[in-house]
Parts: C-alpha cells; sequence; structure tokens
C-alpha cells in the first residue's frame, strides 16, 4: 500500500512522534528522580560523594583553565561543570547499582534478575532445572559458549548443574560448556560480579553458533516440558514459600 503524501497528515503524524518523545522523556526524568530520591533516603554518603566529585572535577578545570591562554581559560569554566555533573551522576548511578546488588545478594531469583538485566548479546533460559527448594539452574548462550549458572543452596546446586551439563553436552558437541554457583563462597561467582565473570570469558564461537545453539537447545527443554516456574526477580527470605514452591516442577 502506498504511503499517503497528504501534507496535513505527515504534519500531524510528526508532531504526534514529538509529543509522545516528550511524554517519555518526561517520564524517565520522573523515574530517574524518584530513584534518586530514594537512594539519597537510604544512602547517607550519596550526596557528600557526588558534591565531592563534582567539585573537585570542576576545581580541576579551572585549573587547567588558568593555566591556559585566550578563549580556552574561559571555556574551561563551562566544561569544568558539565564534566562534574557527568561524573556526578556516574557515582550515583554506581552506588545505585551496588545497593540494589546488595539488597538481592541471598534472595531467590537474584541470579535469574540479573542475567536478565545483563548487556550485549546474551540468550538466556532460565530455570532450565530447579528444585522443591527454588535452587535452579538458568542457562545462558554467549560468544564464550554455554553458560550454566546455578542459584541456591551449594549442595543441591552442583549435583543440579552436573546433570544439566551431562545433559547440554549430548547437543552441543565441541562447544565449550562453563558452570557458575553464584554466591559468596569459596569458588563461587558474586551476583555483583556475575555481569563482569561473565563478559570476561573467552569468545570461543560466533553469533551464527550461537542461533543454531539455541535452536537445538531449545529442541531440548521443548522435548523435556516446560521450563520451571521460578519468581520474576529477587523474592525476599521473609516471604512466603509454600505457595511459589509447588509451581516449581522437578525434572
Amino acid at each position: 500500500m502506498a504511503k499517503s503524501r497528504n501534507p496535513e497528515a505527515l504534519k500531524a503524524a510528526k508532531a504526534e512522534a514529538k509529543a509522545a518523545r516528550k511524554v517519555a522523556a518526561k517520564q524517565r526524568r520522573s523515574q530517574l528522580w524518584q530513584a534518586f530520591q530514594i537512594q539519597r533516603r537510604e544512602d547517607k554518603r550519596l550526596l557528600p560523594y557526588m558534591i565531592t566529585a563534582f567539585v573537585l572535577v570542576v576545581a580541576g578545570s579551572v585549573a587547567l583553565g588558568w593555566w591556559a591562554d585566550g578563549l580556552a581559560r574561559f571555556l574551561m569554566i563551562p566544561l569544568g561543570v558539565v564534566l562534574g555533573a557527568l561524573v556526578a551522576f556516574i557515582v550515583f548511578g554506581r552506588r545505585a547499582q551496588k545497593a540494589v546488588f546488595a539488597k538481592a545478594e541471598g534472595q531467590t531469583g537474584a541470579a535469574a534478575w540479573a542475567l536478565e538485566n545483563m548487556r550485549g548479546k546474551w540468550r538466556l533460559t532460565p530455570g532450565v532445572a530447579a528444585t522443591g527448594h527454588l535452587d535452579a539452574v538458568h542457562r545462558v548462550i554467549g560468544r564464550p559458549g554455554v553458560i550454566l549458572v546455578g542459584e541456591g543452596a551449594p549442595s543441591r546446586v552442583r549435583p543440579l548443574l552436573a546433570q544439566e551439563k551431562k545433559r547440554t553436552a549430548r547437543l552441543v558437541g565441541d562447544v565449550p560448556i562453563y558452570d557458575i554457583i553464584v554466591g559468596n563462597g569459596e569458588g563461587e561467582v558474586p551476583l555483583a560480579k556475575l555481569e563482569r565473570h561473565l563478559n570476561r570469558l573467552p569468545a570461543n564461537i560466533s553469533v551464527k553458533q550461537m542461533d543454531a545453539l539455541e535452536s537445538r537447545l531449545a529442541a531440548l527443554s521443548a522435548k523435556l516440558g516446560p521450563a520451571a516456574a521460578m519468581p520474576k526477580g529477587p523474592l525476599p527470605a521473609q516471604a512466603k514459600m509454600r505457595g511459589v514452591q509447588r509451581t516449581v516442577r522437578r525434572r
């Protein structure tokens, strides 16, 4: 069907798109401000750190401008203000992220939540194996190969990981399989460092190979039945577990 060439319709569509962008931008600013207010109430060091970072960057910029000549001397001041605001915002983001991971640490479903929020070309299938105690194994496909991430009690997760690794190896051939347990014990990966740990793994396969792997492993999941029903996001330890546990299917 040919596109409409009506100037009034095009103008109305542009105005509607512009209005939608404004609304979306306003919502993002509102969410950011709410996140800042929550973090400021919970983190008493946030404002001092942000102000210190801002002042140091602006002072450094002014000091550099003092030794510069001509127009550069005056440009360093607004440049320092912009850079200072950017550094202060980075400080806020880092401390907010740290606080979020600290709250999620040790909660059921925290590893799956962290994996779902990773940046990059990762293919996640949460809950490929689980127990009635909500210990779970999640499967991630990426450039390193297949990564099996377990969360829960190590004594129950280790055999679960071994079983899933053996089952997966039958289909993936020579593709590397990594197994990780999320936790703070020896040989485990802390939740806050999970994404960094995965990003440091070597690239062993191509994106095309990732697609083929995903298809083969999806067939395996279909054959074994639906994945274990895991809670959406970290589940507080004090929450009632009986209803959730009933939804977990044993493999």
